[in-house]
């Protein structure tokens, strides 16, 4: 019998940045990885790539204004 071996999972830069999004707001490294089945790697690069990015921490506040009505 052979064992199926998963993929390699794919995820959308729109995840991926709303995964940042969460991690900038205070949820942990881990509880995202569990909760949302992430490969920590991936997340670990997500991270890295939208953190850096000026026009991506202007998102982050305006959804923290909008989060905060």
């Amino acid at each position: 019998m052979k064992i199926k071996r998963r993929g390699r999972p794919t995820y959308t830069d729109d995840f991926k940045q709303q995964m940042v999004t969460l991690y900038q707001l205070g949820k942990t490294r881990s509880k995202l990885v569990l909760q949302y089945q992430l490969m920590l790697s991936a997340l670990d690069r997500g991270i890295t790539k939208y953190s850096t990015t000026d026009s991506f921490k202007l998102k982050i506040i305006e959804a923290l204004k909008i989060m905060s009505y």
